[in-house]
């Protein structure tokens, strides 16, 4: 499309400011709107406004004029309604950046999942105050979000659309996925894997949900809905670490493997393993690659980029997590068996 005027909603996060910086590469001219006001990038026009409170939104946005709106911050239907139901503001075309995880609060969602596997029936929800239950607390609050910018499509001709992500892998990561793994890789010890890494993995480096944004904004009307983004590679979580390492330099990982019962009966923090588990998605990125020629980038032109920036700029240290690598290493003694296998001795 030609350059159009934007809005981006959660510009400065991990996400939204690599896609900000691309829409204005692309010759847009980019607003973004944050709790705090921050600029992504020098010169780029900033609104300060926290979208939780409707008035202090709609004063921000009052008199706007917008040609897209990209939302990278809507977590529940409330974010999306106070939005798009501003009385004196006009924001165009509406981008939704979903979520993989509305597939994983199904029943037996499939690997790879597709758009329509949304609509599979629901897991029960998880007890209040586990793990679980964030996660699919996460899940239920995308699906609502997606569904009231589906209905407004319907009800208000707001030309919606929604990009479902999977785990992104970049430079700043808040949740450390990949660096908790590269902490370990480095430091030479045996690393727990639960299951002995089976499990599959569809990843996408956060470049590509920036370059995808831009590419489906010369799209006018694409012809569906919802669509789902993912690498072009699924590889078991082993193979994924063992291409980490070599990017890495590390020698070949040492993998011990355990059962999820077993290392929770250990009492072992499963913050190690972040790509672990069921909250973990896969899609099925076919829709998009053929309706409108989006691939992302293999997996082995973009790892060695994310573990090398990772390791220029390392996240701060986690308070406890020395003591919580000797735990590991302890257990991993154990779980080998070798008679006099001490954690000191695991890292030789």
């Amino acid at each position: 499309m030609t350059a159009a005027r934007l809005l981006v909603l959660g510009g400065t996060g991990y996400l939204g400011a690599p896609a900000a910086r691309a829409l204005r590469a692309a010759g847009h001219d980019v607003t973004s709107l944050s709790r705090s006001g921050r600029s992504p990038a020098d010169g780029m026009r900033a609104i300060a406004a926290d979208r939780s409170d409707p008035d202090a939104l709609a004063r921000a946005l009052e008199g706007e004029r917008f040609d897209v709106t990209v939302d990278f911050a809507a977590y529940d239907s409330a974010d999306v309604e106070r939005l798009l139901l501003i009385p004196h503001a006009a924001l165009g075309r509406y981008i939704l950046i979903s979520s993989g995880q509305v597939y994983l609060v199904t029943e037996n969602p499939p690997i790879p999942s597709r758009e329509e596997d949304s609509e599979r029936p629901l897991l029960a929800e998880p007890a209040v105050g586990t793990p679980d239950h964030g996660q699919w607390a996460y899940g239920i609050g995308k699906r609502r979000a997606e569904r009231a910018a589906l209905v407004l499509r319907d009800s208000h001709g707001v030309r919606a659309v929604v990009l479902r992500l999977p785990v992104i892998h970049g430079e700043g990561d808040p949740r450390r996925r990949l660096w908790r793994y590269l902490e370990r890789l480095k430091d030479g010890g045996p690393v727990i894997l639960p299951d002995d890494g089976a499990q599959a993995t569809r990843y996408l480096w956060v470049e590509d949900v920036a370059r995808a944004v831009v590419r489906v904004l010369g799209i006018e009307r694409p012809r569906e809905a919802v669509y789902n983004l993912a690498g072009p590679e699924i590889v078991p979580l082993r193979e994924f670490l063992e291409r980490a390492a070599r990017a890495l330099g590390a020698p070949a990982p040492r993998f011990v493997s355990a059962g999820r019962e077993e290392i929770a009966a250990a009492g072992l923090d499963a913050m190690a393993w972040p790509l672990s588990g069921r909250w973990s998605s896969v899609l099925d990125p076919a829709r998009a690659e053929a309706e409108w020629g989006f691939t992302g980038t293999p997996l082995d032109d973009w790892l060695p980029r994310v573990v090398r920036a990772l390791c220029d700029h390392p996240p701060d240290p986690i308070e406890g997590e020395d003591a919580r690598r000797a735990r590991e290493l302890a257990f991993a003694a154990r779980r080998v068996g070798e008679p006099g296998l001490t954690p000191e001795k695991a890292r030789d």
